[in-house]
């Protein structure tokens, strides 16, 4: 069930960026950083793809997928800064977004400050959410912008770079193509058990939270 769940959702993926292009690329991205848990795992690697496929700019890719991300952060910025923390808190499990998640990206932010947004944008799964924090503290717009850019860009253009590259090895090299299909099954056993964990984790802290 899990493996056609992300079947179907990879193929939503591609036919936006196939239709869309870049703007299809920022689409995507900016659903991703509007705490929709749409895996840039799968966006940016396939447009990398794409770029190897002679399709796109791997520079312009990166820069589609960052700009993206600011556009969707900007509405979780401002869910967080209109509707405060009782708001994400009520919303916040459909995206599987917990009180715990909340309070240690809270803590966090409280701690570091803006700097949070950059290094938190070069982090997967936190990269979602952390515009929420941002919001709720109510992080100068502007600065939170260009750090969402600063560390958005390097985290588009590596998984854009990694699925370029790919994409040349397994045209090029027949040996790809043999030790992908011998240890395609690991693969998808280690994506489901990573997903069955992520699932647990958030279901056993909403447990917690509804019991406290």
């Amino acid at each position: 069930m899990t493996e056609k769940i992300l079947a179907v959702l990879a193929h939503f993926i591609i036919a936006v960026i196939s239709a869309g292009g870049y703007a299809g690329i920022a689409l995507l991205m900016a659903i991703e950083s509007a705490c929709v848990p749409l895996p840039s795992e799968i966006i940016m690697p396939f447009s990398g793809y794409l770029v190897f496929m002679g399709r796109f700019n791997l520079v312009w890719v990166a820069t589609a997928g960052a700009i993206g991300c600011n556009l969707g952060s900007a509405v979780a910025y401002w869910i967080g800064a209109y509707g405060g923390r009782p708001m994400v808190e009520r919303f916040g499990r459909f995206v599987l977004l917990d009180k715990h998640d909340l309070d240690r990206t809270t803590r966090f932010f409280s701690k570091y400050g803006s700097v949070t947004v950059f290094v938190a944008r070069l982090l997967p799964v936190v990269r979602t959410f952390i515009a929420l924090p941002a919001g709720i503290a109510k992080m100068p717009q502007l600065r939170f912008h260009i750090y969402t850019f600063l560390g958005s860009w390097p985290w588009c253009f590596a998984l854009a770079y990694a699925g370029m590259k790919l994409g040349q090895g397994w045209e090029t090299d027949p040996r790809f193509k043999l030790i992908f299909h011998q240890f395609h099954a690991v693969v998808v056993v280690f994506l489901l058990a990573g997903i069955a964990w992520f699932l647990w984790s958030h279901l056993k802290g909403r447990s917690r939270s509804a019991e406290a």
